[in-house]
C-alpha cells in the first residue's frame, strides 16, 4: 500500500505509465562493490568504440537481492551488432565478477545492440525492458528515446507471448540437465518466467507493475479464483523462483504441466507474440 495515498501501488506514474523500477540509489551496500566492478570492467573490456551504455536489472537495482543467493544481471548495448568476439568476452566479464564476489551468486550478461533496443519491432518487448525495468549504469540512457509504456494487452503480448514456441526448447534443456547445479539453474529460470507470465496475464486488468514474484502470483490468483489448482502452481513456482530445488519431478512439473497450460490461456486471452524478422 502506497503511505501518501492509501490505496495499492500498482507501479505507476501520476498519467498511468509504468514506472522505471530500479536505481543506483536502492542498491545495498553489500552489492555496491560488485556493481562498481562491473562498471569498471565493462568499460575496460568494450571501450568506448564499442560499447553504447549498460544497465542493471533484477534483484539488486530493485534494493531486494538476498547476499550469496542473488545474481548479478547486466544488459550490455553495443554501438553494432554482438560479434562472436564480443560475446567471449561478455562471459569473461561475468565469470570474473562471478569468481571475485562471494554475495553474488552468478552472472547474467545480455548483449544487444542500440539498433535492436531501439527497432519498432522490439518496441514492446526489449525497448519496454530496457525503458521500464532496467537501471542506467554506463552511457546514454536509451529510455530517453522510446515510449512511455502502459499495462496494455499488447504489451502483454509483446513481453510474455510465446511460451507455446519456449517449451520445447526447455524440454530440451531439461534432458540434458544432468547436474543438480543444472537443474537448480533451470528451475529458477522456468519459474521466474512462468510466475512473470502469470503476472502478465493478468496485468491488464490489475491496470499495474510489478517485478515481485510473490506479488505476481497473488494478483494471478485475484483474478484466477477458479483455477486454484493453477493459484497453487504458481505460488509454488514463485517459491522455487527464490529457493530452487535440483528435483526432476518438480521442473517437470513447471515444464510439462503449469508451462503448457499458461501457454494456452495466455494464447486465448492475449494472443501471441508477433514474429521477429528472420526469426
Amino acid at each position: 500500500m502506497s503511505a501518501e495515498t492509501g490505496t495499492e501501488d500498482r507501479g505507476l506514474a501520476a498519467d498511468g505509465t509504468i514506472r522505471r523500477e530500479g536505481a543506483a540509489g536502492l542498491v545495498q551496500t553489500g552489492f555496491a562493490p560488485v556493481v562498481e566492478a562491473a562498471r569498471v570492467r565493462l568499460a575496460d573490456t568494450f571501450g568506448p568504440a564499442r560499447l553504447h551504455s549498460a544497465y542493471l536489472y533484477g534483484s539488486i537495482p530493485r534494493g531486494t537481492a538476498i547476499p550469496g543467493r542473488s545474481d548479478l544481471d547486466l544488459l550490455v548495448v553495443l554501438h553494432d551488432e554482438p560479434t562472436d568476439a564480443d560475446r567471449v568476452a561478455a562471459d569473461g566479464v561475468g565469470a570474473a565478477l562471478d569468481a571475485a564476489f562471494g554475495v553474488i551468486d552468478g552472472v547474467g550478461l545480455l548483449l544487444s545492440s542500440a539498433r535492436a533496443v531501439l527497432s519498432e519491432a522490439e518496441r514492446d518487448d526489449f525497448g519496454f525492458f530496457v525503458a521500464c525495468l532496467c537501471t542506467p549504469l554506463l552511457g546514454e540512457d536509451l529510455a530517453a528515446h522510446l515510449p512511455r509504456y502502459r499495462p496494455t494487452s499488447l504489451l502483454a503480448r509483446e513481453t510474455n507471448g510465446d511460451l507455446t514456441p519456449t517449451l520445447p526448447h526447455w524440454r530440451a534443456l531439461a534432458a540434458g540437465a544432468a547436474t543438480d547445479e543444472a537443474r537448480l539453474r533451470l528451475s529458477r529460470r522456468v519459474a521466474r518466467r512462468l510466475v512473470r507470465s502469470a503476472f502478465t496475464l493478468v496485468m491488464p486488468r490489475w491496470s499495474g507493475w510489478t517485478s515481485d514474484l510473490h506479488r505476481s502470483a497473488e494478483l494471478f490468483a485475484r483474478f484466477y479464483p477458479d483455477h486454484p489448482e493453477r493459484v497453487a502452481q504458481v505460488r509454488a513456482a514463485a517459491d522455487t523462483a527464490r529457493t530452487p530445488s535440483p528435483d526432476p519431478a518438480g521442473l517437470a512439473g513447471l515444464i510439462e504441466d503449469l508451462g503448457p497450460w499458461l501457454a494456452a490461456e495466455y494464447t486465448r486471452v492475449h494472443g501471441t507474440k508477433a514474429p521477429r524478422p528472420g526469426g
